[in-house]
């Protein structure tokens, strides 16, 4: 005789809610940032409505420096006209004039993104098709927004595909930091390389994981190859990224697993789509000069010097990998970033002392690689372009470190006691409270500007606002967040109850009768 009791067993997260709480995020964002707001976005919006109408490349003379020539719907073509409060953070929004969505003439405009690998913009470009206007900005904005958060919900899912997936899904909440929806909310290859390099790393380590059973994990093979081929085609750096996110999956795993993978008949199909993709990536770099549209002044200063000097500034950039907002004119308050150094040391102080120790050679490596990068790539370019680097060029690669720190992790028991409880209701409320201040805070410098002289209530009578207002904004955005954290809470702390069947003990009775 059997009877059901109850077991305990760890819930899925669903890919269509995480996508859904980090869409609407990246979505808000989009709507809440003035157009044009977000550092580069003019020269990636007019090279995103260039080639969505089929013009890949336009007329480059080949100098560093020098815009590219495209062809674009004249309301687009005068975007300069907009960014009246460019490196102004006293000035509001306001003053930005209205782009005209009658005026759809075709008219040459210049970009700084005109070489850059055209992958992004045809997908980020098609509202312009349909659209005109200022609802063909916003379109393009989410569209992009929501590839991203398609990306990183897969991050998520992937995390909780592990055996032991606690730690690396609470290290991926700690890497969406309030920079990485700022971005995804804009029209930035920027931040589709975050999210693509995050979902490459996580999909490949729960393929590494499961090498002995590949047919469970197909789709994360094929994550693995679709978005690193959109990796590799985003900014010309990201080859490099890539690699660095394959290489720490790798270390984190062994190479034995990954000798399973290769011989694998459907992953090396998938690794030819990786290959491809790579390649045209390569192909279109030297073709393009992608490297060659950057913009900047030159100094006269020692390419060694200035690799010194970027070595000494290499904790000064990470402001922005929490958020530095607008054209790198919004810092946000010291308390925003006084939360995230904590999350963000607790999680590189758990990786780097996990156990085994063979589980931390990928975050060497990427540890490695993000104190060497920036000093020699701005090394590389300081005589033609002077001090280019931004923090946020290396968020792919913290992202990737993050996300590593707690795979890393993975064989250390995620504490269940009650004080851990309370510890994660007070971090995830406290997570909720800082996204949401960094949210209004860059409201604030749009709709009446950051002044000693201006105050919070002066918000009541905003001299700009964006769709939806910002209140109905900053309301939407706090109810998903929170939302967001008691589904992260839920996931960590609670357990599904499954029935399973237990045998039950035959009576003296019954085995006397048998025994007859």
């Amino acid at each position: 005789m059997h009877q059901k009791r109850p077991h305990a067993s760890r819930p899925k997260l669903s890919f269509p809610v995480v996508f859904a709480i980090l869409g609407l995020l990246t979505t808000i964002w989009s709507l809440a940032s003035p157009l044009l707001s977000v550092p580069d976005e003019d020269a990636h919006v007019v090279r995103a409505a260039s080639v969505a109408r089929g013009q890949l490349i336009g007329i480059f003379n080949g100098q560093q420096s020098e815009k590219t020539v495209v062809n674009v719907p004249r309301y687009l073509a005068h975007l300069d006209d907009g960014k009246c409060y460019e490196f102004k953070a006293w000035v509001t929004a306001d003053c930005a004039p209205p782009l005209d969505a009658t005026d759809n003439g075709l008219e040459a405009a210049g970009t700084s993104a005109g070489n850059y690998n055209p992958i992004y913009y045809l997908v980020a470009g098609l509202p312009t098709l349909f659209l005109s206007g200022a609802p063909a900005v916003y379109g393009m904005r989410i569209l992009s927004g929501l590839l991203c958060a398609a990306l990183l919900a897969s991050t998520m899912c992937a995390a909780g595909q592990l055996r032991k997936p606690k730690w690396p899904f609470a290290a991926a909440l700690v890497a969406l930091t309030p920079m990485v929806l700022f971005l995804s909310g804009s029209v930035n290859p920027n931040a589709l390389e975050i999210a693509a390099a995050a979902a490459v790393f996580m999909n490949l380590c729960v393929v590494l994981e499961n090498h002995p059973g590949l047919t469970a994990v197909r789709l994360n093979i094929l994550m693995v190859a679709v978005s690193g081929a959109l990796l590799a085609n985003t900014r010309p750096v990201s080859l490099m990224w890539l690699l660095l996110a394959v290489a720490a999956a790798v270390f984190s795993y062994g190479y034995r697993p990954l000798g399973r993978v290769l011989a694998d008949r459907f992953s090396q199909a998938m690794i030819a789509v990786l290959g491809a993709g790579c390649l045209l990536s390569l192909l279109w770099l030297v073709k393009a000069q992608s490297f060659k549209s950057l913009v900047g002044e030159p100094l006269d200063i020692d390419p060694s010097t200035a690799a010194a000097i970027m070595l000494d500034r290499t904790f000064d950039y990470a402001t922005g990998y929490i958020g530095f907002m607008g054209w790198l004119d919004t810092r946000l308050p010291s308390g925003i970033y006084i939360f995230w150094y904590f999350t963000m040391a607790v999680v590189l102080l758990a990786g780097i002392t996990s156990r085994p120790v063979r589980g931390r050679w990928g975050i060497y490596l990427l540890i490695i690689a993000a104190v060497a990068v920036p000093p020699l790539m701005q090394a590389k370019v300081v005589q033609e372009l002077g001090w280019i680097w931004q923090g946020r060029y290396l968020l792919a690669l913290i992202v990737v470190l993050l996300l590593a720190c707690g795979v890393a992790l993975r064989f250390k028991p995620f504490p269940k006691s009650l004080w851990a409880r309370s510890a994660a209701k007070w971090l995830l409320a406290t997570a909720v409270a800082v996204h949401t201040y960094a949210f209004v805070y860059v409201l604030r410098r749009y709709t009446v500007g950051l002044d000693e002289m201006v105050r919070w209530k002066e918000m009541l009578d905003p001299a700009w606002q964006p769709p939806g207002t910002w209140q109905g904004l900053t309301l939407a955005y706090l109810m998903v967040m929170a939302a967001g954290a008691v589904l992260a809470y839920r996931y960590l702390f609670l357990t599904a109850k499954q029935p399973v069947l237990t045998a039950q003990p035959a009576s003296p009775g019954r085995h006397a009768a048998v025994s007859q």
